[in-house]
């Protein structure tokens, strides 16, 4: 694992926006569009988005959608030059926080089979294999694995 960075998180905001666009198209083959991003923010009260910063650059976020107790990961992505380096389970520990301090009981994701690092990193955060979404990613038709964790058993 590389060296641990100084990493400020915060809640995303429409400045945000553009930097969390470009983060979309290096990490995903079918990216969000930005005013996909701006309507979350803007429209949908269920929505929470949080950045990570360093040196006052968006280098990494994550986006929930909130329902009741059911906190659902919509998307999260590092920047390529800062992955290996802790920021993806820090960044995913504040959404997890975020949840709890929400109302959040659960927390649930989708997963491609082929994502072994971020797999590994949702085991480690206590997220467990409930089920699969055939053809799920548009890209290639490969399945998603639905993965869920209880919030409050992660609690430190």
């Amino acid at each position: 694992m590389g060296q641990t960075i100084p990493v400020r998180f915060r809640l995303m905001t429409l400045d945000d926006v553009e930097w969390v666009g470009e983060l979309e198209r290096l990490a995903f083959p079918t990216p969000w569009p930005t005013d996909a991003f701006v309507n979350e923010l803007t429209i949908n009260k269920h929505a929470r988005y949080v950045v990570a910063e360093v040196e006052g650059q968006v280098i990494a976020y994550c986006g929930m959608w909130l329902l009741v107790d059911e906190a659902h990961i919509t998307n999260v992505a590092v920047h390529p030059h800062y992955r290996g380096r802790g920021i993806g389970e820090r960044l995913m520990r504040q959404m997890m926080g975020l949840a709890l301090l929400q109302g959040g009981e659960k927390m649930t994701l989708e997963v491609r089979p082929s994502n072994h690092s971020a797999r590994r990193l949702y085991k480690k955060l206590g997220f467990m294999e409930h089920g699969i979404r055939r053809k799920y990613y548009t890209d290639n038709d490969e399945d998603a694995i639905i993965m869920w964790v209880n919030l409050r058993e992660q609690e430190n």
